[in-house]
């Protein structure tokens, strides 16, 4: 018994689609970047938003369309991982319609069809996906703290970074702000996702995929 169905055709050819949009925009950014200023590795590649809709990528391109678990465990753990990447994702877009997109900050993606894509289109789709396809195991809201694992990581590293090299990929994580509004600012993040991770477990439960035999 696998513990869920295959995703549908449709399912398996958005996600090629999409993937390879993430990756054509990564690319395109990167290409027009290095046309007019050297490529600070590190720092086009530590923006969450570039971070983020790779991962996504990767589980599109790799782990979704692999062969589904044989076993409980490993379904779990793949449908927590999908979970993690979709929280990521649409926090990504909510961060982008809030606090970046209103003071005209481009969050590191300065090709506009590519911002589009990474900012827009990925959250948008990523927490469609999420909810159409039930090719996923039904997780328990005590899980949830794994979706902050990555971020926790992530955050420890710019703070790092902002106090040393001064590097901030956003303009709230800047330590010129002080160190309170940056603590708040990342008490805010991790709040937000707690509350849409739940929120994407809770639709796992909710709309639970019907186990193939």
């Amino acid at each position: 018994m696998t513990p869920y169905p295959a995703p549908p055709v449709a399912a398996r050819v958005l996600r090629v689609v999409v993937a390879l949009a993430v990756v054509a925009a990564v690319v395109a950014t990167v290409v027009d970047i290095s046309s007019r200023t050297t490529l600070q590795f590190f720092n086009f590649f530590g923006f969450f938003t570039v971070q983020s809709n790779l991962l996504l990528a990767a589980v599109y391109l790799v782990i979704t369309p692999a062969a589904r678990p044989r076993s409980a465990r490993a379904a779990e753990l793949l449908s927590l991982v999908r979970a993690s990447v979709a929280t990521y994702i649409v926090i990504v877009g909510v961060v982008y319609g809030l606090l970046l997109a209103p003071l005209g900050e481009a969050g590191g993606v300065p090709v506009p069809w590519a911002n589009t894509v990474l900012h827009i289109v990925t959250p948008v789709y990523g927490l469609l996906d999420w909810i159409v396809f039930r090719d996923r195991s039904p997780l328990a809201a005590r899980r949830v703290w794994v979706v902050l694992l990555y971020p926790l990581v992530w955050l420890v590293v710019v703070l790092v970074r902002g106090a040393t090299d001064g590097w901030v990929p956003y303009p709230f994580l800047d330590p010129a702000n002080g160190y309170g509004s940056v603590a708040v600012v990342c008490v805010g993040i991790l709040l937000a996702l707690l509350v849409v991770g739940s929120l994407v477990f809770a639709v796992s439960r909710s709309h639970p995929a019907t186990p193939s035999h």
